[in-house]
């Protein structure tokens, strides 16, 4: 049997990075990527810091008013979504050149199968070196690379040693290596999953390597179990894919200040419903499964989702379950700090059920999207805007979510 090699690079501090390559100026200061943080009262997250920000307990995912509050001397920066796609399309195209096996995780992460690769190019060591090499040379960005005979591992490894690192895991070496390292390391391990380890007494990897099979089963279910039972020993299939599919696309807004006005709420649903209707029109999808996530003062939050026996992207058919949904999951009195709305169980638009059958309705639908989508790509997003959300609410920060 021929011994895989799997590359995981991923992309240092990846938007922050790229901004100091855009301005040298900034390196060596802390830089923060991502919403207004209005002098501590912005009301979005942060999506990037470098690691002279890190120093300070900040962290992407983290309320860009605890950011500030950590350290208010930081360049804080809107990201640049365009730039970023950008660089991220040119460190993509340096991967193909050396593998067709590339799978993304997102726009500055993949897994690369070079098994095929090593006759042409070298080692998967020296493949990793001469990719470090050249994303340094061409974009002035840092990646940091692991190298291992399966996908947890090598993902585990490009995160030890960061930023610019290089962590190679010999054929056979996967379980010595992942035994000292702490057990939120194991992919798929959630905050409940881990304390359930916890009461087994497991701190490290290898401590759950040494629990039988049945204590996991019978601690994690029959499917979780046996796959914690196969990873903490270093065992994973999985080929890389490079077909991997996008499992979700939707948008989200946080509001500039928590808001109780649920007309306000809805209105704004309203336009995340058309914002997403039309992303997946241009990217000729369609999706089956609507979620509609609220976040409340104080950061808790609540989904909500349904699947539909048809996959849709036209605003006149998500809209109408996105409103029943957020109808079940609020929480009268309680003031909403975000409201977002994704499609799952994507499809290539061609592929789903065909209108010739449908309901005169949904070919109306599908006419008026396709119209609308021809007047925004002539003259612009907003050209023709539904009457309700002619006074849509402004908002601080609006993005994508793919996952």
């Amino acid at each position: 049997m021929i011994e895989r090699t799997i590359l995981h690079v991923d992309m240092d501090a990846f938007f922050a990075s790229v901004e100091e390559r855009e301005d040298p100026s900034l390196r060596g200061k802390p830089v923060v990527v991502g919403a207004d943080p209005r002098g501590g009262d912005g009301r979005g997250v942060v999506a990037a810091a470098n690691y002279v920000a890190r120093r300070y307990g900040i962290h992407s995912a983290q309320p860009i008013s605890e950011a500030w509050r950590r350290c208010p001397d930081a360049v804080y920066l809107r990201a640049r979504g365009d730039l970023y796609a950008r660089v991220s399309k040119s460190i993509f195209s340096r991967f193909g050149r050396y593998t067709d096996l590339v799978e993304p995780l997102s726009i500055d992460e993949a897994f690369l199968d070079v098994t095929a690769s090593r006759h042409l190019f070298g080692t998967g060591p020296e493949i990793a070196r001469r990719l470090k090499r050249e994303i340094r040379e061409a974009e002035e960005i840092t990646a940091s690379i692991g190298v291992a005979d399966s996908k947890f591992v090598a993902k585990v490894a490009s995160d030890l040693e960061k930023p610019d690192g290089l962590v190679v895991v010999p054929p056979g070496g996967a379980r010595e290596f992942l035994a000292p390292l702490e057990i939120e390391r194991l992919w798929g391990a959630g905050p409940k999953a881990l304390e359930r380890f916890t009461r087994l007494g497991v701190r490290t990897i290898g401590d759950a390597a040494e629990l039988s099979l049945e204590v996991l089963v019978s601690t994690f279910g029959e499917a979780r179990g046996r796959r914690f039972h196969e990873l903490v020993r270093g065992i994973d299939e999985r080929s890389v894919r490079p077909d991997r599919e996008r499992k979700s696309l939707g948008k989200e807004t946080t509001f500039s200040e928590d808001v109780a006005d649920r007309e306000r709420v809805r209105r704004a649903l309203l336009g995340l419903c058309e914002e997403t209707a039309l992303a997946l029109r241009r990217k000729g999808l369609a999706g089956s499964t609507v979620t509609v996530k609220l976040r409340w003062e104080g950061f808790d939050t609540v989904t909500r989702q349904r699947t539909l026996d048809r996959s849709v992207n036209t605003t006149e058919r998500i809209w109408p379950v996105a409103r029943d949904l957020l109808g079940r999951a609020d929480r009268p009195g309680r003031k909403v700090r975000l409201v977002g709305v994704s499609l799952s169980g994507l499809v290539p638009e061609e592929g789903r059920q065909l209108t010739l059958f449908g309901t005169d309705g949904e070919r109306r639908d599908e006419r008026v999207a396709a119209a609308l989508d021809r007047l925004s790509e002539r003259f612009g997003r907003g050209t023709v805007t539904r009457a309700a959300l002619l006074d849509e609410l402004e908002t601080d920060e609006e993005g994508e979510e793919a996952t």
